[in-house]
């Protein structure tokens, strides 16, 4: 849930809560506790030596450039999203560092009110209130997170305009944080033909696209609705480069949204630092190196995320099956009896019971949007994959990585933390 005040300057928002959860867990880890960490969305994985010898190579570029990226980075970009079949020109896209900046700006500089899918990541509803912007959330449904339930959504877009709102932005995220679930093609048409219904504006996260563990089912609403979707994304997850902050958004073709969000980006970052666009330039253009890297990213995350499922559901937990990137949703309503007698009523006490009793470090459902009595709590598995980059390196080329012993172990104390929750 949002929090901040309002203080007669500005808007302050507290920290993000996922970066805030982070840094309590890295001190409790540093000074020896030995948590296993699910509470942070890190992708968890060393940075392939052909990357960092393209950003060494860029070392050397020290000038100032273009707003929105050389003609080299933005043609690789428009490449990348040629060949995922959504035709591109440079001009369409902007680069940023990171894709944080880039939803920032677009839900600032787009008008209208913002839709958020509940629960959703933790970013959107902080930006849109800095951005001055009010927030109105619609719930997921049963089959994937990421979009809203398409009932919901248009109760909540009546509700909106009979409270004097005015909704013009939906943002989706696909593959979806937190619940790592994709909506079906089915499900994104008819959240689509609402859109367009409704005159709303797309923001499409895609930042996991990559990540899809079977890419072909992947669609983007920049398919059917090219004309009002706006697409970010960025080398964090699938590059697991998320310390270099680099960032793309593609924009509608011809889209008078250009001069707006370059107007911004001119006078709040001036552009993606210099070598980080030939780094982002070698890696968008997708040799052979970097496709079977992401290949490699994507079935590790989606063998160990799929044994944390398994674990979770074999315990009487409910959870969506994951579909993309490293993420679990579970819910623990089953075992609310067993949770009060151990003194957890709320996803927030949840959280600090599994942390507290068992070492475990997750992040409440409160901090998506999702209602403080629910226990429900993010876990993202991307950190298990080892303490160094000789156990990450192993960890990504082995043909069981879940039985390498730091990725078993995980598991295993999960598991047992779930069995003394059910015999409570």
């Amino acid at each position: 849930m949002l929090q901040g005040v309002r203080t007669e300057h500005a808007f302050v928002v507290d920290p993000s809560a996922t970066l805030a959860a982070n840094e309590r867990i890295r001190a409790k880890i540093e000074s020896g506790v030995p948590v296993v960490h699910l509470a942070f969305g890190e992708a968890g994985l060393p940075v392939l030596p052909a990357i960092a010898e393209a950003l060494a190579r860029g070392a050397p570029d020290n000038a100032y450039g273009s707003v929105a990226g050389s003609r080299a980075v933005r043609e690789a970009a428009a490449g990348y999203f040629e060949r995922r079949g959504l035709p591109t020109a440079p001009e369409q896209i902007v680069f940023a560092p990171g894709s944080k900046a880039l939803l920032f700006a677009l839900l600032s500089i787009l008008p209208g009110d913002i839709v958020l899918p509940t629960p959703s990541w933790v970013s959107y509803a902080a930006q849109a209130a800095l951005a001055g912007k009010r927030v109105w959330r619609a719930p997921i449904g049963a089959e994937a997170g990421g979009l809203p339930e398409p009932a919901g959504l248009e109760r909540v877009l009546a509700e909106a305009r009979e409270n004097g709102g005015s909704p013009g932005v939906l943002v989706l995220t696909l593959p979806d944080n937190p619940t790592g679930t994709l909506a079906s093609e089915a499900l994104l048409r008819e959240v689509c033909e609402i859109c367009a219904a409704h005159d709303l504006a797309i923001v499409s996260d895609e930042i996991y696209r990559d990540l899809t563990y079977e890419p072909d089912t992947f669609r983007s609403p920049a398919e059917l609705l090219p004309d009002r979707t706006y697409v970010t994304s960025g080398l964090s997850k699938s590059m697991a480069l998320g310390g270099w902050r680099v960032g793309f958004v593609r924009l509608p073709a011809g889209s008078s949204t250009l001069h707006a969000l370059t107007g911004l980006a001119s006078e709040v970052w001036s552009s993606l630092a210099a070598p980080m666009q030939h780094a982002a330039a070698f890696v968008l253009d997708e040799p052979a190196e970097i496709r079977d890297h992401v290949a490699a990213s994507r079935r590790l995350h989606s063998v160990t995320t799929r044994a944390a499922h398994r674990v979770l559901r074999d315990a009487g937990v409910e959870c969506r099956p994951p579909a993309g990137a490293f993420y679990l949703y579970p819910d623990f309503e089953p075992l609310r009896p067993q949770l009060a007698a151990l003194g957890a009523h709320t996803g927030a006490e949840l959280a600090e019971l599994l942390l507290e009793r068992f070492e475990i470090a997750v992040l409440s459902g409160e901090a998506f949007g999702d209602e403080p009595g629910g226990l429900r709590f993010r876990m993202a598995t991307s950190l298990l994959y080892g303490a160094n980059d000789a156990e990450r390196w192993e960890s990504l080329r082995s043909d069981d990585p879940t039985a390498l012993p730091w990725i078993r172990s995980a598991l295993d104390r999960l598991g047992d933390a779930l069995a003394d929750i059910q015999s409570a």
